[in-house]
């Protein structure tokens, strides 16, 4: 039996996994690169335990899965620029990530996945919320998934990066995706909107809009397609931002919550 053979233990029936037996500061071997890719396009985010990353370490992981993209909205570090500090505590005034939404789906290529490390991390609470977007499409009746086929929606990141900006020449990505997207490997299809970039649906009015968005918003909500994720020092989470929405949940203050995040290259939305 070889080392490099990896245990993967599915944490719902819908989404998520927890993934044992690698060492992600190194690089992957071809077999564990293929255990870690089949397990994510399968549970669309996985989960490790007891790692430690340098940036560079970070950055190979994140290459091993694709190009690495340059956030369009913060700032990454000054010698990485690819990496993003992901940092609250006792003087935040806000968090990134605490409304249910898909990362930087106001681009117009829209990231793969992103891979967030965390070693530090609150005594109690701090936990991100995970939502599998093939479950909540899969739950809609036959009428509304025929509805939404083949609508599109607006993503804009001028409201979500402008009032964090101290830059009034900056302009934020928008742009049209699909509300049904189809994963490009898995073939599934899954709802492409979320609360914090999405603005309208295009061909709608606005009230008929804010009503199909609402509904949809309310109903990826639903807990039966969540998996819940609680977080230790040296955890990494790993998620597939074509499938999944997640939401970090911000009841740790005035504790420290402290990492750094790579964000994977992805494809234009089908």
């Amino acid at each position: 039996m070889t080392t490099d053979m990896l245990e993967v233990k599915p944490m719902t029936l819908r989404i998520g996994a927890e993934i044992f037996g690698v060492d992600l500061s190194k690089p992957l071997s071809n077999q564990q690169f293929e255990q870690i890719h089949d397990a994510l396009m399968k549970h669309q985010v996985i989960f490790f335990r007891d790692q430690k990353m340098d940036h560079e370490s970070h950055k190979a992981l994140g290459r091993a899965f694709g190009d690495l993209v340059i956030h369009t909205g913060v700032k990454g570090l000054d010698d990485h620029p690819e990496v993003v500090a992901i940092h609250a505590d006792e003087n935040s005034k806000f968090v990134a990530g605490d409304n249910w939404h898909s990362d930087l789906t106001c681009n117009e290529i829209p990231p793969m996945g992103s891979i967030l490390y965390l070693p530090i991390v609150p005594e109690v609470g701090g936990d991100t919320l995970f939502a599998s977007m093939y479950a909540a499409y899969d739950a809609l009746s036959d009428k509304m998934k025929d509805y939404l086929d083949g609508l599109t929606a607006v993503h804009d990141g001028e409201h979500v990066y402008r009032p964090i900006t101290n830059d009034p020449d900056k302009r934020f990505p928008c742009s049209t995706h699909p509300v049904i997207r189809t994963h490009p490997v898995t073939g599934k299809k899954g709802i492409f909107v979320n609360s914090s970039y999405t603005t309208k649906i295009v061909g709608l009015g606005k009230d008929e809009s804010d009503a199909i968005l609402q509904f949809l918003y309310k109903h990826c909500m639903n807990s039966n397609f969540h998996v819940r994720f609680r977080w230790q020092p040296g955890s990494i989470a790993f998620w597939d931002n074509r499938c999944t929405q997640h939401q970090a949940i911000w009841d740790y203050f005035p504790q420290v919550r402290s990492g750094f995040r790579v964000t994977v290259a992805g494809e234009k939305p089908q």
